[in-house]
C-alpha cells in the first residue's frame, strides 16, 4: 500500500529578472515550498523530510542568480518548483507535486509527468 505526504517549509532568497525586454532589480521574498510525494511505508517520512530540507538549505539565504544549480537560468517560482521536483527525484523519492509560492497571491506548481 502506498500513501501520499506532503511537507511544507519556508525559505528566505534574493533574485531577479535579466531578461530581453524585462529586466528588474535584485529583491527579496518569503518564499514557500510544499512538496508531495508517494512513499511505500510510514519510515519513508523521515527520509522526505530530510531531502526537502536539504533543497532549503540550497536556496535558503541566497540570491538565487548565483546558484550553479540554476546557472543561465531566470530563476522563477517556476523554475524553483521544478529544480526541488528534481531534488525529490535525486533523493530516490516519488515526488507527485511541488509548488512555491512566491508571495500570498502567486505561486507555481511542478506535477509528475511534466517535469522536464
Amino acid at each position: 500500500m502506498t500513501f501520499t505526504v506532503s511537507l511544507r517549509r519556508p525559505f528566505v532568497a534574493d533574485h531577479f529578472h535579466d531578461l530581453p525586454g524585462f529586466q528588474e532589480d535584485r529583491h527579496g521574498h518569503n518564499w514557500e515550498v510544499e512538496a508531495a510525494v508517494e512513499l511505500a511505508s510510514e519510515a519513508d517520512e523521515t527520509a522526505f523530510a530530510k531531502a526537502l530540507d536539504t533543497w532549503v538549505e540550497l536556496v535558503d539565504y541566497h540570491l538565487l542568480n548565483d546558484l550553479a544549480s540554476l546557472a543561465g537560468r531566470n530563476p522563477t517560482a517556476e523554475l524553483l518548483a521544478e529544480h526541488a521536483f528534481h531534488h525529490l527525484q535525486g533523493a530516490t523519492l516519488n515526488p507527485r507535486w511541488v509548488r512555491i509560492r512566491e508571495k500570498a497571491n502567486y505561486w507555481a506548481l511542478c506535477r509528475a509527468g511534466e517535469a522536464r
